[in-house]
């Protein structure tokens, strides 16, 4: 030991204190970190020697075997196992491990296959669940379908009015029978009763008319070339004529003018005595073939185009008109003329015609003043100068009203009015406008003549409001030629005619036309009060009057073939004969052979698969001309004075009278379906019956195409299971036919393709034969309609027959900046117009469209190639004076991939403008009414139970 390691005599060694310091230092450690420190060393420890062993395996040979053979050799020393058979074990595990990763695999991708096949299914039960629903739906539906099936087998069994057969002829078809001639003064009394003969008029016959040859039956003279040439004209387009006299119900016999030479006979008469000529009318109207003594069923026709013709002939004798048959026996026939001399008018047997001062015929609104304003320059105008007849020398009527009218003229009021009682000729009154003032003086009745030609009085009255018209003063005479004069010049020019004494005179065809409504007719003792009965006359009363005075005019007196045609209607109506039915346009298929739809997948509707929205029935056709006796009866008044058109009959009308509710129950329930038996009931009883007012009906679909084909198809195809749908018409406007391959849908109803004449957009509204139904859904091919907006449109359309009932809406709007109307198709609380490119009307508005409408309008659609939809909606506003109904918020109708349309071009609105202000010209105004409601279901947005349904999900 050295020294140092020894503690000596007490003393510490230097190798004790450092051994001391540092037991010392270390008991200061604190365990914690030893605790920490150990696990680190242990893995230090353990990584070196693993990381040694490793490195001798490697670098020895046979270092595989060497490394294999130690691991298992010291693997047996835990096990029994030698080190072969643990290898072989190992080996086959690995191989059931890759075998159960296989089968996991496998298994893997058929529990793939299964949860596809189980959302598969999935799926397909969620399909048959709607297609069990849409069955159950369907088969509903066909329940419904038979109910009302064996309803109607039972109706039909059990009709409640009788089968109509054809009555029994009246008379055989053979000339009547010579009777005795009446007397004067049993002529003076004839009556319908009377003096027709009933026989030869059959309900049934069709009222045929025939008309004496002018040329080889010249009674009084030759007829004027142009009334023999359009009378011979106009009877022939009317479908009454005849030229077969031994069927004839009327014999019309045009007379020619009184003349004072009469160069058939080579004798002259002074003008003082007339008395020959007239026994020589006499005579000639005896030799008449079929006069048969008496002249009954004979129509004595005097169509004057002035009351004193002016013309001479080259014997330098004035040549007389006017009452022709004054003093002539014409036995039991009728006289038809303007002038009828004191006393010898018969009402409700004679007819006061109007003078023929318009064209032969077509369309007469050229030249005729606006409706509007209202109000014009003059309130009140007049001109006249009186010549008194040898009979009313003595009145005070002229006088008194020379007096009232000056004092009139003076009153203190900002009215003006334009009065002449002197027909002083002028130079300006000279010329061929019109007959001169000497020619319209009359002197043996006692009235105001005309003065000047007709362009200066028209002048005067296009901007008069009033227009003041006497009574001659002999109140015996029922109508003169001067007095129709006056008349026929007001209307034309819009001025409101103030008929004085009108309560005595006889207007033309006044036994049927309402003039208090185009007119009016005062007694003379008013005359003091006229200033301020014309002031109390209210600017929509204006309106009103000249509206239906323009209207009376257009179809009664305009020109020679509306005074032939009313002539006739007249005379039927007084026979009780209705009207030979309206034409409807041929409708060739453009399949030479029979055309059978292909089956084909269809296009299902876009409705909910459990909504039900009307039962399936056959193609039912609304019945047609079943108020064709009765008809007259109860609504003559309104064909005549409504409706202006008393000279076609029409299968249906939207004006036909609806029955009371309690008919349906009582007697009266033939085809009518209420809503739950009359029960009543929400949606489910709601979507079993139409209910409504009116029978059981179906609708048509018109649809205008033209070479977009595929775009029809897929319409088509979306009305697969439609209800109340009676058939489809496709209106085929393209020259070329369809694809020979083209494959059209079987819908369910027949589909009817009709070939054009040509290409037209006024082809959307001609009355086609094949139409059957009284309601028709005109729908563009590329129009995208729900089932149930039709269905609602078709219920609605239903109670609103005689409008147009659709889905977008626009308007017409004024233009601030110009004047004159725009046509607009901007969002707005107010439209005027429903586009029927998606619309619900009435079939007589096709016939009205396509035969009634003036031709300048159907000109200016086929012009623009546009417009049609508003030709349409000022058509029915004109006849209605009601504004269209929208229903649904749809406002326009989008067809994503379909070409372009017509209403794409640039020009089409300014089109549009330009359509609206010429159809408010023709018409003499512009019929649009505004409207700010649009129609929904009743039920709708309304809380309602929960086992009751709404009448519509949606609407």
């Amino acid at each position: 030991m050295t020294a140092a390691s020894f503690d000596l005599g007490g003393y510490r060694t230097p190798a004790a204190g450092s051994k001391e310091m540092m037991c010392h230092t270390l008991s200061h450690v604190k365990l914690s970190r030893i605790l920490i420190l150990f696990p680190f060393i242990l893995f230090a420890i353990v990584f070196v020697n693993y990381y040694y062993l490793s490195k001798v395996e490697n670098d020895a040979p046979n270092s595989d075997i060497h490394r294999t053979r130690s691991k298992l050799e010291a693997f047996e020393d835990f096990s029994s196992l030698k080190a072969s058979d643990l290898k072989l074990r190992i080996e086959e595990m690995l191989r059931i491990r890759g075998s159960v990763s296989l089968e996991l695999r496998d298994l893997e991708a058929r529990r793939q296959r299964l949860q596809s096949e189980v959302v598969t299914y999935s799926q397909r039960i969620d399909e048959l669940k709607g297609e069990l629903l849409r069955q159950q739906t369907e088969l509903e539906r066909l329940k419904i379908s038979v109910e009302q099936a064996q309803v109607a087998r039972r109706e039909a069994m059990e009709r409640n009015s009788p089968e109509l057969a054809l009555p029994h002829r009246l008379y055989p078809s053979s000339t009547p029978p010579k009777l005795t001639p009446p007397s004067l003064e049993e002529r003076s009394s004839c009556t319908m009763h009377l003096c027709f003969d009933y026989s030869r008029c059959s309900l049934t016959s069709g009222f045929p008319v025939y008309l004496y040859d002018p040329d080889e039956h010249q009674v009084l003279g030759e007829v004027e070339s142009f009334v023999k040439t359009t009378v011979r004209q106009t009877l022939g387009y009317n479908p009454h004529f005849t030229d077969d006299p031994s069927t004839a119900c009327i014999f019309f016999v045009l007379v020619g003018e009184l003349a004072a030479v009469d160069m058939d006979i080579g004798l002259v008469t002074p003008q003082s005595n007339l008395t020959l000529p007239k026994i020589l009318l006499a005579e000639r109207l005896a030799q008449l073939p079929y006069w048969a003594g008496d002249g009954r069923n004979h129509v004595l026709l005097n169509l004057a185009r002035a009351t004193v013709e002016a013309s001479i002939r080259n014997t330098g004798q004035r040549r007389i008109t006017g009452d022709l048959f004054q003093g002539v026996n014409t036995g039991r026939a009728m006289v038809a003329q303007s002038e009828f001399s004191p006393g010898t008018f018969r009402p409700r047997f004679d007819l006061v015609l109007p003078p023929l001062l318009g064209p032969p015929g077509g369309d007469v609104w050229q030249g005729v003043p606006p409706v509007l304003p209202a109000r014009r320059q003059f309130l009140l105008s007049f001109q006249g100068e009186y010549v008194p007849g040898p009979a009313t020398s003595s009145s005070s009527e002229p006088a008194l009203l020379d007096m009232h009218l000056r004092a009139m003229s003076r009153s203190a009021t900002s009215d003006e009015f334009f009065f002449q009682f002197d027909c002083g000729e002028t130079d300006d009154d000279k010329g061929d406008d019109g007959p001169d003032m000497e020619a319209e003086k009359n002197p043996s009745l006692g009235e105001w003549t005309l003065c000047g030609l007709s362009s200066s009085r028209m002048a005067f009255l296009s901007v008069s409001t009033f227009t003041l018209i006497p009574a001659p003063s002999d109140p015996s005479i029922a109508s003169t030629t001067l007095v129709q004069t006056r008349l026929w010049e007001a209307l034309r020019a819009g001025a409101v005619p103030v008929m004085l004494g009108g309560d005595r005179l006889s207007f033309p065809f006044g036994e049927w036309v309402d003039w208090a409504r185009a007119a009016i007719l005062l007694p003379s003792a008013r005359l003091p009060e006229l200033h301020f009965l014309l002031r109390a006359v209210t600017d929509p009363d204006l309106a009103s009057l000249r509206r239906q005075g323009r209207l009376l005019r257009e179809r009664y007196l305009a020109s020679v073939q509306a005074v032939t045609d009313a002539s006739i209607a007249a005379l039927r109506c007084r026979a009780g004969v209705p009207p030979a039915p309206v034409d409807d346009e041929p409708s060739p298929s453009v399949f030479n052979s029979t055309f059978v739809p292909l089956k084909m997948d269809a296009v299902l509707p876009e409705t909910e698969p459990d909504e039900s929205l009307g039962p399936i029935e056959p193609p039912y056709p609304s019945p047609k001309f079943k108020r064709n006796y009765t008809f007259y009866v109860s609504q003559g008044h309104e064909v005549w004075n409504e409706w202006v058109d008393p000279f076609r009959l029409y299968p249906q009308l939207p004006f036909d009278i609806v029955l009371p509710s309690d008919a349906k129950f009582i007697g009266s329930g033939l085809g009518f379906r209420p809503i739950g038996r009359g029960a009543g009931g929400a949606g489910k009883e709601f979507c079993e019956s139409l209910g409504g007012n009116v029978p059981r009906e179906q609708f048509t679909i018109v649809m205008l195409t033209y070479e977009r084909e595929q775009v029809l198809i897929n319409s088509l195809s979306r009305l697969y299971g439609l209800p109340y749908l009676n058939k489809v018409v496709v209106v085929w406007n393209s020259p070329k036919p369809p694809l020979e391959d083209l494959r059209w849908p079987d819908i369910g109803v027949p589909i009817h393709v009709v070939k054009a004449s040509r290409n037209s957009l006024n082809n959307r509204f001609l009355p086609f034969d094949a139409i059957e139904t009284e309601a028709i859904l005109s729908v563009d091919d590329d129009a995208h309609l729900r089932h149930d907006e039709i269905m609602f449109g078709f219920r609605v359309w239903r109670e609103q027959r005689d409008r147009v009932v659709g889905f977008p809406g626009r308007f017409h709007a004024w233009d601030l900046k110009y004047g004159g109307w725009l046509y607009n198709s901007n969002y707005s609380c107010e439209l005027s117009m429903v586009l029927t490119g998606a619309a619900f009307f009435h079939k007589y508005f096709a016939y009205l469209y396509s035969y009634g409408m003036p031709q300048a309008i159907r000109d200016k659609v086929d012009e623009y190639m546009n417009c049609e939809d508003i030709a349409m909606n000022f058509l029915v506003s004109h006849v209605t004076r009601k504004p269209p109904v929208k229903v649904t918020s749809r406002w326009t109708f989008r067809c994503p991939g379909c070409p372009v349309s017509l209403s794409e071009d640039d020009t089409h609105f300014q089109e549009r403008h330009k359509c609206i202000n010429f159809f408010s010209e023709v018409y003499g105004y512009t019929p649009l009414l505004n409207t700010q409601f649009r129609a929904d279901s009743i039920l709708f947005k309304t809380r309602i139970p929960h086992d009751k349904q709404k009448c519509f999900k949606f609407i």
